[in-house]
């Protein structure tokens, strides 16, 4: 979950604003996801819907830095650094997208 802003946060960089809304409608996702009831579910059942929304999360910033090319590189830090994002899940995703290419190549 995205650290609480204080007076003592970073301001966010320039570009946030544009990509706000998005995470804003995440962050309402998870809260329904949070407080939706729990019962007849298994302890772990009851878990995977806050992990779908965290992976969806994580996985639009992922695009938006990699794929797309949409946000500065100061933004993603700061989005990883204030927790938008799971940080070890994009690293995940990096490896496995350089795994692929490198066997990509080895084809032709």
């Amino acid at each position: 979950m995205p650290r609480i802003r204080t007076t003592q946060t970073r301001p966010p960089p320039e570009g946030f604003e544009e990509i706000e809304p998005i995470l804003e409608e995440y962050e309402t996702k998870m809260r329904d996801a949070e407080n939706e009831t729990h019962e007849g579910k298994r302890k772990a059942e009851s878990v995977w819907p806050i992990m779908r929304i965290t992976h969806m999360r994580s996985r639009y910033i992922y695009d938006l830095f990699y794929k797309r090319e949409a946000i500065s590189r100061e933004l993603y830090e700061w989005l990883l650094e204030q927790k938008y994002a799971d940080a070890a899940l994009i690293a995940k995703w990096k490896r496995l997208d350089a795994h692929l290419w490198n066997a990509y190549i080895a084809l032709d």
